[in-house]
């Protein structure tokens, strides 16, 4: 799309839940609809209808990509999640879509061929889908980050395996995704954070993570530039100012980032064709304890006015997808509701 797109959304006050996951679980055959691409692309319909909103959003589901490299290399269904690699991988095969990413690639294809919403996709980024397959991926990041090399410690060898081997796997899902008919494509990085990369090292020198996070995630900026795809992109972590300034070099369209960043702080290290997207606490609207709606409304009117004052492209949204609680269905969504409604 033109990025005029996003821009006049936004300037135009678009308000947006990352909301299908709600809508899905009113459903008492939810987990049959995952892997039926017709039924899953009305599903993301029915959500983009009742939100007011253009963009037709798939499930924030970041497990897919593991299940798909684990069992194209030959692990069993029921160790899927939980499996960690021990020792590098090796060179790697052809990685098949699963059938909830050929359920995905179908609602995709409904979106673009049934509706005038616009198609957008989803994955995990190549950093973020690694520390799912280890089970200490911070001990030899920050030995990468001293300087040691994958032929000096074995741990270092295996994260570096580990990220080719991940960035091969999303790449052949987005490319199934934008074979679909994608115009744009959310991609997740939440665990490109503090947490995972030590502030002390990064102070000195962002090289470890321009290698494990920036590498991978230009090079499928790159794969989506070449298919006239857009970026958003979205990183829900602790993060540094560092941080936020290289995710600006990847030239999203939105930017969504985590309730933790002040997002009128953040407009000053994003150029103003990256359009602002969030960042209400949505992992708290299931209880009032924590968030209550009047809460809910005090953020979202303060939020929008000091977005306004800073004169940067914004979309007040959620900071995550907003997930449906078992129990709390009704409170959540009397809170996006309320973020929803003119201040």
């Amino acid at each position: 799309m033109d990025r005029d797109y996003y821009l006049k959304l936004a300037a135009a006050g678009l308000k947006m839940p990352i909301g299908t996951h709600l809508v899905l679980q009113e459903h008492a055959d939810h987990a049959a609809i995952v892997k039926d691409g017709g039924r899953l692309g009305r599903i993301v319909e029915e959500a983009a209808r009742r939100f007011h909103i253009p963009l037709a959003l798939p499930l924030m589901d970041l497990k897919l990509e593991k299940e798909a490299l684990l069992l194209a290399r030959g692990v069993h269904p029921a160790e899927v999640e939980g499996y960690h690699f021990q020792e590098p991988p090796g060179e790697a095969g052809s990685i098949p879509l699963t059938a909830n990413m050929e359920a995905v690639c179908g609602a995709i294809r409904h979106i673009a061929t049934q509706t005038d919403l616009l198609p957008v996709g989803m994955g995990i980024g190549p950093f973020s889908l690694m520390t799912k397959l280890i089970s200490d991926p911070i001990t030899p990041v920050f030995l990468a980050g001293t300087g040691a090399s994958a032929e000096e410690e074995p741990e270092v060898q295996l994260i570096e395996q580990l990220l080719e081997l991940a960035g091969r796997t999303i790449q052949t899902y987005v490319a199934a995704q934008i074979q679909a008919g994608a115009k744009a494509i959310i991609l997740c990085e939440p665990a490109a954070n503090k947490v995972f990369f030590s502030p002390n090292q990064l102070a000195g020198s962002y090289d470890v993570f321009d290698r494990y996070v920036m590498r991978w995630n230009l090079d499928l900026r790159q794969q989506l530039r070449a298919g006239n795809v857009d970026l958003i992109f979205h990183d829900c972590g602790e993060l540094l100012d560092g941080m936020v300034e290289r995710f600006a070099t990847l030239d999203p369209a939105i930017i969504s980032l985590g309730s933790s960043r002040r997002l009128w702080e953040d407009a000053k290290l994003l150029p103003k064709t990256t359009v602002l997207y969030g960042n209400l606490p949505t992992k708290q609207f299931y209880s009032d304890e924590l968030c209550s709606v009047a809460r809910v409304r005090q953020l979202s009117d303060d939020l929008t006015r000091r977005m306004h004052a800073v004169g940067h492209p914004f979309i007040l949204g959620s900071e995550c997808d907003v997930l449906s609680v078992p129990g709390s269905e009704r409170t959540i969504k009397a809170k996006v509701e309320e973020f929803l409604k003119d201040g």
